[in-house]
């Protein structure tokens, strides 16, 4: 009989519980000891805290004994390969283990990599339209949804990934994105689909990220510009060198030229990815064009920042009006909404028919991003309809000016939001945080914006800082603005 290795702390028992029969318990006393030998000596690499039954019975376990077989555990497997401690994701010590226990956790789990039932057939869904996943939206806007997804979807666009980004078995693709996301942009199915290899991270830390890809030859890696950000400011001891191409697709936002050219000198080759929740992650992608590399860096990069020509699994694309639905001309000047439609598209809001059908309103995808439709067939974003910035009756893009900020020498992140002004209706603001050990005043960085956009442009108040981001590394531009009211 195959035996779940959990340890369940009702009452202050540790017990074992077997698979498919939680009504049987073997109890084993309060003997960590014990306990811990007998499962490391089945193979269990991990341990888990879960609620059992606390909310419900308001019971509490015994923190003394749970910590106790945190140590144990540890002792028993040191040394073994792979072996580690999780716990409410991503505790590792006895003493934080107790006090989620403290907390109201009843339950722990031991687990080993060897659990499966060999004999287990899959059945396919009965309707291919049948929910798959609930998944949020990442809050920049400070009001999260949560987002349906449907299996037909879901395989559709992990195909599309893998075709896109030229994915196969011989694919060793490093999770520097998180799996919560998007379903990490399905790409988790993806790889799987071609049979390809998922190097998984405990969290995104150059130190572990760089050593990975030089010790598995790591040759795929998704992230946002976050992480292109902390792995181009890491420190040089942490930067194991490769000899290798990483493709590293990236999206959220357009990476500034300085990012592409220090990304490419490191070993990377960026591909810009373009997508919504809504769309299962990406829906668009920059294709390359092989003229592109004989380019200036500067003029490069503003091709490689378009989001691009759609996946050949999003049925349709378009940047048009938002109102009337009319395609805007494809001259790279007039501005459109972006919209999209097809099987890789979510069901809609959960519970929430209101915010469902204005999002679809024509029978289209309405995406909420402004952009330009290039006669190349390309679009590239403006900005997010509620981020252009009206001051004076002209419209401000936040993204232009961000990408002016980027090529500060002293810049390592910027975001510009709109703050009230008396006089002008609205003028930019500008959040910046510096490059470790590197120093700006605010005419510092007006006086070089001054240089390189027009001058109605230039923030007129700079605040240095860290930026607000979501769990996914987004910032979150509505902190942002209730911050820039307060601006002095």
């Amino acid at each position: 009989m195959t035996i779940y290795p959990a340890i369940d702390l009702r009452g202050g028992r540790v017990v074992r519980l077997e698979q498919g029969a939680f009504d049987r318990e073997r109890v084993y006393g309060e003997d960590p000891a014990a306990v811990a030998t007998e499962f490391a000596a089945a193979g269990a690499t991990w341990l888990h805290v879960v609620d059992l039954d606390g909310a419900r019975t308001g019971k509490r376990g015994n923190d003394q004994a749970l910590a106790g077989i945190v140590r144990a555990v540890d002792e028993a497997s040191e040394g073994t390969q792979g072996a580690r401690i999780q716990a409410a994701g991503g505790i590792r010590d006895a003493a934080t283990v107790a006090a989620v226990l403290a907390a109201g956790a009843q339950r722990i789990v031991i687990g080993t990599s060897a659990l499966g039932d060999p004999a287990f057939v899959a059945a396919p869904p009965a309707d291919e339209w049948q929910a798959i996943c609930l998944l949020y939206t990442s809050g920049t806007t400070g009001d999260p949804k949560g987002v349906v997804y449907h299996h037909r979807g879901a395989y559709l666009n992990a195909l599309g990934n893998a075709l896109t980004f030229g994915l196969s078995p011989r694919t060793v693709y490093l999770w520097t994105l998180p799996m919560f996301h998007c379903s990490g942009w399905t790409y988790t199915w993806a790889v799987t689909a071609v049979g390809g290899t998922h190097v998984c991270l405990r969290r995104v830390d150059p130190a572990l990220i760089f050593p990975a890809i030089a010790r598995h030859r790591v040759t795929h890696m998704c992230g946002a510009p976050v992480v292109m950000t902390m792995l181009i400011h890491a420190p040089d001891a942490v930067k194991v060198p490769f000899t290798h191409t990483v493709e590293m697709a990236t999206g959220g936002a357009a990476p500034p030229s300085t990012v592409i050219a220090a990304m490419e000198k490191m070993g990377f080759r960026v591909t810009h990815l373009y997508g919504l929740t809504e769309t299962y992650g990406p829906a668009t992608f920059c294709a390359w064009q092989d003229g592109w590399q004989t380019l200036p860096l500067p003029e490069r990069a503003s091709q490689m920042a378009r989001q691009g020509v759609s996946y050949v699994t999003t049925e349709g694309m378009m940047v048009a009006d938002s109102a009337t639905l009319a395609p805007v001309p494809r001259d790279g000047v007039t501005m459109g909404e972006v919209m999209l439609r097809g099987n890789t598209v979510m069901k809609g809001y959960l519970k929430n028919p209101r915010a469902t059908g204005d999002a679809f309103a024509g029978g289209w995808f309405h995406t909420g991003d402004l952009a330009v439709w290039h006669p190349d067939g390309y679009i590239e974003i403006k900005d997010r309809s509620k981020d252009i910035i009206i001051s004076g009756g002209e419209n401000i893009s936040s993204l232009e000016v961000e990408e002016a900020l980027y090529k500060h020498p002293a810049v390592m992140e910027a975001a510009v939001v709109a703050r009230p002004d008396a006089h002008w209706g609205e003028t930019p603001c500008a959040f910046v945080t510096l490059k470790p050990g590197a120093s700006a005043t605010a005419e510092d960085i007006a006086s070089f914006l001054r240089d390189t956009i027009a001058r109605y442009k230039v923030p007129r108040h700079v605040v240095f800082g860290p930026l607000p981001k979501t769990s996914t590394g987004k910032i979150q531009k509505f902190v942002l603005r209730e911050q820039a009211k307060e601006a002095g």
